[in-house]
């Protein structure tokens, strides 16, 4: 499977959330570019997160952003050789 161009806006909202404040949530604005305002109602479809333009994460949500944090932080890190 291949990230492709919605999977990899999709992560990019998952980033944008604050795992170590869950009463912290996130407005995606009408305004706001067109694939960004997709990908947050792909999450919500996908019950990722709480509402179509953002709101929290769900469970599963908090889950999937911990991963995608997770794999960011391993391939942006140097690793020894």
């Amino acid at each position: 499977m291949v990230f492709n161009a919605d999977l990899v806006a999709e992560l990019e909202i998952l980033l944008l959330f604050n795992l170590d404040n869950g009463q912290e949530g996130l407005k995606i604005h009408h305004d706001a570019a067109s694939s960004a305002v997709a990908a947050a109602g792909r999450l919500h479809e996908k019950a990722l997160i709480t509402l179509p333009d953002g709101g929290y994460l769900t469970r599963l949500g908090h889950e999937a952003a911990e991963h995608a944090q997770s794999l960011k932080t391993i391939l942006t890190t140097a690793q020894p050789r």
